[in-house]
């Protein structure tokens, strides 16, 4: 079990304030994540945009920014279980490096993360992580999407599908191969709007709309040759490495969300039906998955590489979610999700995180491969 010290604890209450904010951002940013001109200098948004971004390229340091500084994938996790207990999907919709920054600050040179990180200035720059092809989902070995040489530099061939603000993203790390071996899949930054060759579709979602998933084709985009990121770095640390160690981090993420959108859910529920079944043992099912996250959180923290645990806690934290959504619906009764549209839109949303970073068979083969190399015993 993680002790919480006075740091954490410090966090998690700043976290839950921002929920607050966050929960009455939610349903309007579910019925139209494209109007988001009210959301953009709210504190939280300002709060999350600046923490996620290094010191040296901050516009701003909001009071209580340091004490989101992450220290720890630990503080990670606590801070994005909090914030859903509020609402995921208005979460995600705030423009911040995100994925994209997570693998940019591992790969990045000093230039480009000067030009990712400068072109977010001002709150209004949405970014993406191009992994996600249709006909492979991130399975990177079987990756279609391809850079092909023209001098010095290279053009972008292929198509992603899946992935969060791809329609509307002013900057981001696109993946493709520069060769057929795995050692030859790389990423690139890719500015949309200053670019040819590049068209974006956003896909018609049910659940997490504040993520603006979307779908992009690429044919011929020019990206330079100094946008490829990992250059500076030995080969074998350039490209698919960066790709599983960010995956890791989201996977944990993601756990952490469902874990938070759970409790908000059971708290709803048990607040607007004071006799509703089962409630002690719903928020008892919540907080053993937040255990669980925790403890995966703290052995990413030992060793970023291995994700064993991660899969596991997804694995777990995301049924436990769906379950919650079904037993919350039946115990607000006949007409509930109508009454409660917070509750209705909840339970389409963790939905969403099933496909997130893997499905169940996915995370399955995950913990099986981590059990077999022995991972569950380190």
């Amino acid at each position: 079990m993680i002790e919480f010290d006075a740091r954490l604890r410090a966090v998690r209450d700043l976290c839950r304030e921002g929920a607050e904010d966050l929960r009455s951002r939610a349903l309007a940013i579910d019925t139209d994540a494209a109007a988001m001109d009210e959301h953009f200098d709210s504190e939280v948004y300002s709060l999350i945009r600046q923490s996620n971004t290094p010191a040296e390229y901050r516009e701003s340091v909001p009071g209580s920014t340091r004490l989101l500084e992450a220290k720890s994938t630990v503080d990670d996790v606590v801070a994005m279980a909090e914030f859903s207990r509020g609402d995921t999907s208005a979460l995600l919709a705030c423009p911040c490096p995100a994925l994209a920054g997570v693998f940019v600050d591992l790969l990045g040179s000093p230039a480009q993360k000067e030009k990712f990180y400068t072109t977010l200035h001002g709150g209004r720059t949405w970014t993406f992580f191009a992994m996600t092809e249709k006909t492979h989902g991130n399975d990177a070995t079987n990756m279609l999407t391809r850079f092909e040489r023209d001098g010095d530099d290279w053009k972008l061939y292929g198509g992603k599908r899946y992935i969060g603000h791809g329609a509307r993203g002013g900057i981001g790390v696109v993946f493709g191969r520069t060769g057929k071996g795995a050692l030859s899949i790389r990423g690139a930054l890719v500015e949309p709007p200053k670019v040819t060759g590049w068209s974006a579709t956003r896909l018609p979602m049910v659940g997490l709309r504040g993520a603006f998933l979307s779908e992009i084709e690429f044919d011929g985009v020019p990206v330079a040759g100094d946008m490829l990121l990992g250059e500076h770095l030995p080969v074998t640390r350039r490209g698919i490495w960066g790709a599983m160690k960010t995956f890791n981090n989201m996977r944990i993420q993601i756990a952490a969300a469902a874990v938070g959108t759970a409790v908000a859910m059971a708290e709803y529920v048990a607040e607007h039906r004071k006799n509703a079944p089962d409630v002690q043992l719903v928020l008892a099912r919540a907080e053993a998955a937040r255990e669980l996250v925790y403890e995966a959180a703290a052995r990413l923290d030992h060793a970023p590489e291995r994700g064993y645990l991660s899969s596991a806690a997804k694995l777990g934290a995301t049924r436990m979610a769906v379950e919650t959504a079904h037993w919350a619906g039946a115990a607000l009764g006949p007409s509930g999700l109508i009454e409660h549209p917070l509750v209705e839109k909840w339970g389409r949303d963790v939905c969403a995180f099933e496909f997130m970073d893997g499905t169940t068979n996915i995370q399955r083969l995950h913990v099986s491969r981590g059990y077999q190399a022995g991972d569950a015993d380190a």
